[in-house]
């Protein structure tokens, strides 16, 4: 379709994120959707070592981050992981569905970050945390994050940096003065575990933590942006995730010293802030409230920066149709106008509980995707050690099936809605993409 007069380019500026505001950034996404959204989720699957499923969960991203910082080094880019897999796989269907379903796994992360910063903020009132405010506030948190994207680089990238600052230094305080008030008495360590049970309820707990950690992904959506690229969107991915390490490992430990690990699952869509309870009292609850609001929000800008981006570029390298439906502006803020009303109708209509499944679900397909490309085709291009690629493979192949086993046992419906996902993705582009080589052809 011609979108002439309707900028064709998306616009991209080179040197317009520098290294700390491209770090700030990763941090600002996977705090925001990791501690505060899915800690009581990984308790719940995970049982009484929930802790250290976010350090399992950190070493499995490691090996993942491998394939994506040899990517960026060496091809720099604002399509990100839609570029990775192109060069892997060539334009076709792969390439197409890989990168539809890193999008969609980052729209469903915003509905539930989303949802995260409505029911803490619920937390300050009396009122119900079934009250339609909470998806009412998520919605407004989104078309926050509309304004502030539609504001330009600079401004997303100041504005990450200092929530980045204040929430970070905030949250690893929580966590430390959690863990000395509660005298490093690990309660939820000494009760019986919840159900699932054993290995392969870690496991899952394991993979619901890898989709906390995934945040570091939407640094690669901004490489041609990113001051020196080669060398500071990799460095950018390693700071990142290294800071989050210690910063989620802290506050899980501090969850655990102030709560029983039915508490927790009690309040597993604010147990951060039910944990300052008793540690803190009042103060300590608005404290946390008000660094989930910070984090939240932070996070939200931010993936939403990576997201619309990202499926723009499918959208300029033919991948995707695109309709501008007579919206002023560029491609990338078209996008960006449908990012935010798909994430704002799953934040309204749906379980999140469930969409964070399918989030895990969604990304590591696309993650071992990715790791296969490398492997397969482009390991000596990018200079990459094949048994770290497959370990990468190995241990995204363990987690997502040991996720796959607990919801058969629980709620198949996440099953059935992840597979006919996948099919309608799969089917839609294979057609799309055989139409749109018809025409080019013809013309």
């Amino acid at each position: 379709m011609d979108h002439s007069g309707h900028g064709k380019s998306t616009q991209y500026k080179a040197n317009s994120l520098s290294l700390i505001g491209a770090v700030s950034m990763g941090t600002a996404v996977i705090i925001g959707a990791g501690i505060f959204a899915l800690t009581g989720q990984i308790a719940e699957l995970g049982g009484q070592w929930f802790p250290l499923a976010f350090l399992f969960a950190a070493v499995v991203t490691a090996f993942s981050a491998y394939s994506y910082v040899k990517m960026s080094n060496a091809y720099p880019s604002a399509g990100g992981i839609a570029m990775f897999l192109q060069k892997a796989y060539g334009k076709g269907t792969i390439t197409a569905a890989g990168a539809l379903l890193m999008y969609f796994s980052m729209v469903i992360n915003e509905s539930l970050v989303a949802r995260t910063f409505g029911s803490y903020t619920m937390q300050l009132f009396d009122i119900g945390k079934e009250s339609w405010l909470v998806p009412a506030l998520g919605v407004g948190l989104l078309l926050f994050a509309f304004a502030i994207n539609i504001s330009g680089n600079r401004m997303i990238g100041t504005f990450s940096l200092v929530m980045s600052v204040l929430k970070i230094g905030g949250i690893a305080a929580f966590g430390v003065f959690g863990l000395w008030l509660s005298g490093f008495s690990l309660e939820s360590f000494t009760i019986a575990p919840a159900e699932p049970e054993g290995v392969s309820g870690f496991l899952a707990a394991v993979a619901l933590a890898i989709l906390a950690y995934k945040g570091f992904t939407t640094i690669t959506n901004s490489g041609s942006e990113i001051v020196d690229p080669h060398r500071n969107v990799g460095r950018a991915i390693i700071f990142s995730i290294g800071i989050c390490v210690v910063v989620y490992f802290l506050v899980a430990m501090a969850v655990a010293g102030n709560l029983t690990l039915p508490e927790i699952i009690a309040a597993k869509n604010f147990a951060l802030a039910e944990a300052a309870r008793p540690a803190l009292g009042d103060l300590g609850l608005w404290f946390t409230v008000i660094l989930a609001i910070i984090a939240t929000v932070s996070g939200v800008i931010a993936s939403v920066f990576a997201a619309s981006r990202m499926v723009a570029m499918l959208t300029d390298m033919k991948l995707i149709p695109h309709r501008h439906l007579g919206m002023p502006g560029n491609i990338q803020k078209h996008m960006l106008v449908y990012t935010i009303i798909l994430a704002i109708l799953l934040t309204v209509f749906f379980d999140l509980s469930r969409i964070a499944s399918l989030g895990a679900i969604f990304y590591l397909i696309m993650d071992i995707a990715v790791h296969w490309g490398v492997f397969r085709y482009l390991r000596k291009e990018v200079k990459a050690n094949a048994f770290v690629l497959i370990t990468a493979i190995v241990m995204d192949i363990v987690v997502l099936g040991a996720f796959l086993m607990i919801k058969i046992q629980t709620d198949m419906l996440v099953i059935y809605v992840a597979v006919a996902g996948i099919i309608i993705i799969l089917v839609g582009e294979k057609l799309f993409l055989r139409k749109n080589f018809k025409e080019e052809k013809e013309g």
